[in-house]
């Protein structure tokens, strides 16, 4: 939105509120009013309009000099203006009025028309205090609140970040309109949501399953990390992070990280984008068959122990379990004490079935040959 409001926008709303309200022609102008004027005569220190009234109504050089330059420009005879009667009779007998406060009070109106329709509009940002950002739209001064902004990152130099607004334009919604009070209370946050609800289902209907894209970490949680794709969030489960046992998202990814996501479902129906940083990742069981073999000796690591057991990593992603009765002499009664998470440990590979992911181990190595040898790596 300009910070001009367009004649045409003003002279319409303005013929109805006052066509129902005042007969003009009839009734001298009051201090506070609003009367719809005509634009007679433009001079450097003044202007002369008709409001409908005996006399023709003056806007002061004040009221000139606090008008932007290029809308003050825009300005000729013929105009039709809101006008704000400021003194229906000065010292001198002349019938003062303002133009800024006509439009300032347009403005209010359309701000409480704008705050019941929840149309965005530009602010431009011209100051901050410690609660938030100072804005302006058209004629009147606003402000958003800190918990209101996603433009600026948190900080502990709040001022520097907050600096850095000063001068950009921000989309915002109207949340709150108190003339009486001149509050003015706008949310980035808000227009921000409902822009980012238009850009997932816009999102949706462009993606489809099995698409490769690029995304960041906005958000880490235990069940697993968000990711925007352009202007839309999508959610790496815990379980699609990678092939390997992943204890923690934060483990995997950290928030503002850029990384590549395969499209893993799509349900239009409740917006949600599911996907996955491991289907772009070697899953190692792909040739397993080819690397491992029952019988073989090999070295893994301890990712979880249990009470029938421990499971063990031969490598990210490939892990069996070694079942409490194939532990040590096989007469254990309770894993725990053996064997801890992160232990490296010698094993068989006691079955072996690709097709199905698993792979199951033992410790008991069957003969008094290999009892009497430490067991080493089978190539």
């Amino acid at each position: 939105m300009s910070d001009h409001t367009t004649f045409d926008g003003v002279e319409e709303s303005f013929e109805e509120m006052l066509a129902s309200s005042f007969d003009f022609a009839f009734t001298p102008p009051r201090r506070g009013e609003i009367r719809e004027a005509t634009i007679l005569q433009i001079d450097e220190r003044e202007i002369i309009v008709d409001l409908g009234a005996k006399q023709d109504g003056i806007v002061p050089s004040q009221d000139l000099e606090r008008m932007d330059d290029d809308f003050r420009a825009s300005l000729e005879s013929g105009t039709s203006v809101p006008v704000y009667v400021v003194n229906p009779r000065d010292q001198n007998d002349n019938l003062i009025v303002s133009i800024n406060m006509g439009l300032q009070r347009y403005d209010w109106e359309k701000a409480r028309e704008l705050l019941k329709a929840q149309d965005a509009v530009d602010v431009k940002v011209s100051g901050y205090n410690k609660g938030g950002a100072l804005v302006r739209w058209n004629r009147l001064e606003g402000f958003i609140p800190g918990s209101h902004l996603v433009s600026v990152r948190l900080s502990a130099d709040r001022r520097e970040v907050m600096s850095e607004l000063i001068g950009n334009t921000l989309s915002v919604k109207i949340i709150e309109v108190d003339q009486d009070r001149r509050r003015l209370i706008f949310s980035e946050r808000e227009a921000q949501r409902e822009w980012r609800a238009r850009r997932k289902a816009q999102l949706l209907a462009e993606l489809n399953v099995g698409d490769v894209v690029k995304g960041v970490v906005t958000g880490i949680r235990d069940f697993g990390a968000f990711v925007n794709i352009g202007g839309a969030d999508g959610l790496i489960h815990v379980s699609e992070l990678a092939w390997h046992r992943v204890d923690h998202p934060r483990d995997i990814l950290q928030i503002g990280q850029e990384i590549e996501v395969f499209v893993l479902n799509l349900d239009r129906q409740t917006n949600r984008i599911a996907l996955s940083r491991k289907r772009l990742l070697s899953d190692p069981w792909d040739d397993a068959q080819f690397r491992y073999h029952e019988g073989q000796l090999v070295e893994g690591y301890v990712t979880n122990v249990v009470d029938f057991g421990a499971f063990v990593a031969l490598e990210d992603g490939l892990e069996g379990l070694l079942h409490l009765s194939e532990m040590g002499d096989g007469a254990l009664k309770e894993p725990y004490s053996y064997v801890q998470k992160g232990d490296q440990m010698s094993l068989r590979i006691s079955h072996l079935e690709p097709e199905k992911r698993r792979v199951g181990f033992t410790q008991r190595w069957g003969t008094e040959a290999d009892q009497a040898e430490p067991p080493g790596l089978d190539g």
